[in-house]
């Protein structure tokens, strides 16, 4: 029995922590409750959460194939260190510029779309999550507290929506006693996301050093 929860709290955890931050999505779903209330929210969560399953299955799919070939993972972290040096290169100049325009973008979608179809749309955009998955997939693999049967897949995966609508309910039902709290981190978030790419831009660099020599 306890091997069936494993997968389901390794997922929720990841999930969890992942989301919590104050971004595009927990905090969409938070103004749509304060303007349309948390019926309309919930559905919007759940068009996040639809995309959110996608994006999990795809990454878990993909960490198993990476997971075979050692050849393929030293090539995929050399990827890597560039990808995510342009993502801090983009979080740290460039990310804040274009803020007022995906606001505006939000507002367009909102008009023409229900709040379901807005929820997977904004989660759509978030490619972040997928490459995220693969690499913490591949970490719990070689761990061995996960492996990639399809039960247990199908349990992470369901893991990581569980605790992703967590993140989106507590927003939903929570924001207005910490909405001050919150606006600091949302002038500031991409600064964040931009050191975690360069601190995991830095690691990997470092681990392809250590095995050419």
């Amino acid at each position: 029995m306890i091997g069936y929860v494993i997968p389901v709290v390794l997922g929720f955890v990841i999930s969890f922590v992942a989301t919590a931050l104050p971004g595009l999505l927990n905090m969409t779903a938070a103004k749509v409750s304060l303007k349309e209330g948390r019926k309309s929210a919930k559905i919007f969560a759940i068009g996040a959460a639809t995309v959110v399953f996608v994006q999990a299955y795809v990454a878990v799919t993909f960490a198993r194939l990476i997971s075979r070939s050692p050849e393929l993972i030293a090539e995929l972290q050399e990827v890597g260190v560039g990808i995510f040096a342009i993502l801090t290169v983009y979080f740290f100049f460039f990310a804040k510029k274009k803020e007022k325009k995906k606001k505006d973008m939000e507002l367009k979608v909102r008009s023409k779309t229900g709040n379901y179809l807005m929820g997977a749309m904004l989660s759509a955009l978030n490619f972040f999550p997928i490459p995220f998955y693969v690499f913490v997939t591949v970490s719990f693999s070689r761990g061995r507290a996960f492996d990639f049967s399809a039960l247990n897949t199908f349990l992470f995966v369901a893991g990581i929506v569980l605790g992703a609508y967590t993140v989106f309910y507590l927003y939903i039902v929570s924001f207005k006693k910490f909405q001050h709290k919150t606006e600091f981190f949302m002038r500031n978030v991409h600064y964040f996301i931009g050191s975690v790419t360069g601190i995991v831009a830095i690691i990997t660099l470092i681990k392809i050093l250590r095995n050419q020599h």
